[in-house]
């Protein structure tokens, strides 16, 4: 016989992020269909979400405070997916471990994949980009609703010191969304400790991941040494500074990527070679407005994305114009055509 765990600290918190994300899911769900209450007896309105499950302390706490959460409430269901990287001896092993646990918590249905791990963009980037399309393939298989899955805000932490490193602006250090898509992320305010705790707490026993010790990454460079480092150095309470600096940065990103679509629409014209901005208009927007006007452009006309350089030299047409040529950027070309920038595609040979 199972004993039930006491209700702890760590357990109470991750639980209540869990209901806190899976709630207000519900109830725009049963909006949705026009009032009617969901069922566990109909897949046609019950909500089913699924797990992220690496095996990991973080998605294993997620993964059980998930079964506890959707087995109280009316109409929610739940499973797990395991995603086997085969990136390390004993891959399949270990995501049958995680695959039994999730089975033992009473999450289903319960899924294994097993991806092909490229190169584009590092090993890092790589597996990231092959889990994430594994995920929702499997929420397109089973017609769940959310992924959910466990980045914590000492991820959180790191991912903000990372895209400082990459000195790429507000994008760059907005970190994770709590939701994105189909992905949501209800850990986000918590620490690592708390769904270590939560492990511990509830006689679970996670893996560990050895890639989680090995210093070629940088993201494990800033979890073991860099973090770690700045919290002893500045004080504690750092990570959850990072935290809140990308809460805020992505609040204000956000907005000025509202306005400047709201621009975007009112002025953007299409010309005969492709579209047009008027100048005096861009010229009257403040500098992060204009650029991100200039960047959406092209990107949704083009799917171009522009860097910051190639978006300051379109940005000289219209604050420095002193009868350049056209530019000839990567995909597009950019010309002042008197009071219009024109952007039209390069067409290869």
């Amino acid at each position: 016989m199972t004993t039930r765990p006491r209700l702890t600290p760590a357990i109470a918190n991750v639980r209540t992020a869990v209901r806190s994300a899976i709630v207000p899911l519900m109830t725009s769900f049963v909006e949705k269909r026009q009032g009617t209450e969901p069922s566990v007896h109909d897949p046609a309105t019950a909500v089913l979400v699924l797990v992220a499950l690496s095996g990991g302390p973080d998605s294993l706490a997620l993964a059980a405070a998930t079964a506890f959460e959707t087995k109280r409430l009316v109409g929610a269901v739940a499973g797990a997916v395991v995603v086997d990287h085969g990136m390390q001896e004993g891959s399949a092993e270990v995501a049958e471990r995680a695959a039994q646990q999730a089975r033992d918590l009473g999450l289903d249905p319960v899924i294994v994949k097993r991806v092909e791990v490229g190169t584009a963009g590092g090993p890092e980037a790589a597996a990231r980009t092959a889990r994430y399309a594994a995920l929702a393939e499997a929420a397109a298989e089973t017609g769940a609703h959310r992924v959910l899955v466990g980045h914590t805000l000492d991820d959180q932490a790191e991912t903000v010191l990372l895209g400082l490193g990459r000195g790429s602006g507000q994008g760059s250090i907005k970190g994770m969304a709590p939701e994105s898509g189909i992905f949501l992320r209800p850990l986000l305010q918590l620490r690592r400790a708390t769904t270590i705790q939560f492990c511990i707490d509830s006689g679970l026993e996670p893996w560990h991941d050895p890639q989680n010790d090995d210093e070629r990454f940088a993201r494990v460079r800033v979890r073991t040494t860099v973090l770690p480092m700045l919290e002893r150095e500045l004080g504690p309470g750092f990570a959850e500074a990072l935290s809140r600096t990308a809460w805020l940065a992505r609040e204000d990103t956000e907005a000025l990527d509202a306005f400047a679509l709201e621009q975007l629409e009112e002025l953007a014209e299409h010309a005969e070679a492709g579209i047009s901005l008027p100048v005096r208009a861009l010229a009257a927007n403040p500098p992060a407005l204009r650029q991100r006007i200039i960047r959406m452009t092209v990107a949704a006309e083009f799917g171009v994305s522009l860097s910051r350089q190639h978006t300051l030299e379109v940005v000289r047409l219209v604050t420095d114009w002193s009868g350049q040529d056209a530019l000839d950027l990567p995909g597009i070309k950019v010309e002042r055509q008197g009071g219009l920038l024109i952007f039209s595609s390069i067409r290869e040979p």
